[in-house]
């Protein structure tokens, strides 16, 4: 039986046998061996065993360890690891499911108690035992039959659930010495090639996500192929919990999440607040310079409306239960787009009004589940910068492409100027027809190319009611971040019925284009803080300078600082208070304040300034006027822009 592997060449196996035995080959003309290797999009190991009846024209694409593919490959392995590692510890314990993940691998383990840090510890030891046994992992496929009974006599109850919903008559295992473990694969030679492995945490996860079911321990950890390569994966986790936003936001008195008050129900704070308004206003006024009319529109609504727009068949789980008033059903809303209709329909409208561009900072609430709150990132109340354009068909294309423009220069402006763009398709449960999707799609994906944007199809990750492209911004720590995204929509106007006149008298349907720019102020702020590590561009910044006396002699010429500063329109606070000028500044540089202005003698004497950065850098004898002239510039929010540009 012929074997072609690229780049490789031409390799005889016999069949039934396993490409293990083309490894002496390979390594006479191969200095590095592959991990394993890639067909049809398909992860096949050296394990993987081919039959006579496999095509001659099969070819297999080699993965090296230098390819980010291979990491599936060395975290599913230390994923089994891992299990083995839990088994010889706690032999009560049963095994749910171990994945490899983008960022490393979990496995959901069902014991008796949390696993805790000193267990974690333990756990670690034994993984790194085994590791260094070298044991060599085998694969064999056995029927339904042979499998039930295998983890049976192993009582994995969580196995046997997953062998009953296998729709094949055979299943795949892997052993590694006395372990065995129910999987498809991909895995590395031997638990010897996982060479630099961490355990990371422990938390709760539902088995398969259900509340219903029981509450299994995933222990997450993550493997790297080099020791260097995880000091710096583990760095950066050092980073990233340093710019956590829950952390941040305590710290520097912008938001609150209290339990008294409900999960994901977020309270901003007196400092929040100055943030979060100066991004509305911005906001607002550059959607008024863009030809948008602003709107305002209640939190709740009968239930009616909700089946009318769809909501109720196709959302309904992620929708607050409804209330009853005077025999009356209502219901909060999950999105903004049905009042928008209303507001459209308020008068007959003509093909010259077109097109017509409604916008509002519309708070929604939804129901997530408990587990999947995460600060700002996750909640049941947030606020979208929502919009809908109503337009002609024949004005479809040029409103996508001034959304995508209005999209970037937003994004630019915060300074990210990096970000992935995809395009989600129908999903499963749709409404509509499947002529309408496709003319939708192509709609968005003609703006897009007519751009000039690269793109990505995600398949089946539209809303029911439309198709949609997602922008994911990169932060600092090469983190992608979904906020923005734009959908068309041919359902909801047919759903409700709206209409205009066109030129010829007749009555026709508007197309609904649904925008989010920032996609909701909570989320879109909780990765600004992140992003900026709390130290926001100055003109966003709650506290702009703080002005900072050296004894109590300069409290006069301090007041008259602060009140020329604020007449500028500048956010100033003072700090007079009896300390050790090394502490004000501490304090300041804590809060991340861009600018301190220091005043003592001296500087009162020669009526100038002496400035000190929240980087450190100090600027003497500086004239207030010509500190004031700077810090114009940067207090525009097209700073960044420049900057960038």
């Amino acid at each position: 039986m012929k074997i072609k592997i690229k780049d490789l060449g031409e390799f005889q196996l016999k069949p039934g046998s396993t490409l293990k035995d083309l490894i002496p080959e390979i390594k006479k003309i191969s200095k590095e061996l592959p991990v394993g290797f890639k067909y049809n999009d398909t992860y096949i190991d050296w394990h993987y065993t081919f039959n006579e009846n496999i095509s001659d024209n099969l070819e297999l694409e080699p993965i090296f360890p230098s390819d980010k593919e291979a990491l599936v490959f060395l975290r599913h392995t230390a994923s089994h690891v891992l299990a083995q590692a839990v088994k010889e510890l706690f032999p009560e314990a049963k095994l749910g499911i171990g994945p490899p993940t983008e960022e490393g691998f979990y496995y959901d383990i069902y014991y008796e108690r949390p696993f805790n840090e000193e267990d974690l510890k333990k756990i670690e030891k034994k993984v790194k035992e085994i590791i260094k046994k070298n044991l060599s992992l085998e694969r064999r496929e056995i029927s339904k039959e042979e499998a039930k009974a295998l983890f049976k006599n192993l009582e994995e109850d969580f196995k046997l659930e997953l062998i009953d919903e296998m729709p094949d008559s055979k299943v795949s295992i892997y052993s590694q010495g006395n372990f065995v473990d129910l999987c498809k694969g991909p895995h590395l030679l031997s638990t010897g090639e996982v060479k630099a492995i961490k355990l990371l945490s422990v938390a709760g996860a539902y088995w398969r996500g259900d509340e219903k079911n029981p509450m299994l321990w995933r222990i997450y950890g993550t493997a790297f192929f080099s020791k260097e390569e995880l000091k710096a994966y583990l760095d950066r986790l050092e980073e990233i919990k340093k710019r956590d936003h829950r952390k941040l936001g305590k710290e520097l008195e912008l938001f609150t999440i209290e339990e008294d008050i409900g999960p994901g129900l977020v309270i901003w704070l007196p400092k929040g607040a100055i943030l979060r308004s100066i991004i509305e206003n911005f906001w607002k006024e550059v959607h008024l310079q863009r030809g948008y009319q602003l709107v305002y529109t209640p939190h709740i609504a009968l239930r009616d409306l909700w089946k009318v727009s769809g909501h109720l068949d196709f959302y309904a789980e992620n929708m607050f239960p409804p209330m009853e008033l005077e025999n009356r059903v209502y219901q909060l809303k999950p999105m903004n787009c049905p009042f928008h209709i209303y507001v459209y329909n308020q008068k007959r409208r003509s093909y010259r009004e077109f097109p017509i561009r409604y916008c509002e900072l519309g708070t929604v609430y939804r129901f997530e589940r408990s587990g999947v709150l995460h600060g700002l990132l996750r909640v049941r109340g947030f606020t979208q910068d929502d919009a809908h354009i109503f337009c002609r068909e024949d004005q479809l294309e040029e409103e996508l492409i001034k959304v995508l423009d209005l999209v970037i220069y937003f994004l630019k402006v915060f300074g990210f100027s990096e970000y992935k763009i995809f395009l989600s398709t129908r999903p499963e449960k749709f409404v509509g027809s499947p002529e309408i999707w496709d003319k939708a799609e192509n709609a968005l994906k003609k703006a897009l190319e007519d751009k000039g944007l690269e793109y990505e199809i995600d398949p089946g990750e539209g809303v029911f009611y439309g198709p949609k492209i997602d922008l994911k911004i990169k932060d600092v720590l090469g983190r992608f971040w979904q906020c923005s995204t734009i959908q068309v929509d041919f359902n909801i106007p047919e759903r409700f019925d709206i209409v205009y006149i066109g030129e010829d008298n007749r009555f026709y349907r508007p197309i609904m284009i649904h925008r989010a720019l920032l996609g909701s102020l909570e989320r879109f702020l909780g990765v600004l803080i992140e992003n900026y590590a709390g130290a926001f561009p100055f003109w966003i910044a709650p506290v702009q300078i703080k002005v900072l006396t050296i004894t109590d002699r300069n409290i006069n010429y301090g007041e008259n600082v602060v009140k020329i500063l604020k007449k500028e329109g500048f956010r100033v606070e003072a700090d007079f208070r009896n300390e050790k000028l090394n502490y004000k500044i501490r304090m300041a540089q804590k809060e991340k304040v861009p600018y301190m202005i220091i005043l003592g003698d001296k500087e009162e004497s020669d009526q100038v300034i002496s400035v000190r950065t929240r980087k450190g850098e100090i600027i003497n004898n500086l004239k207030l006027e010509d500190f004031i002239s700077k810090i114009k510039i940067e207090n525009q929010p097209e700073y960044l822009l420049n900057e960038l540009s």
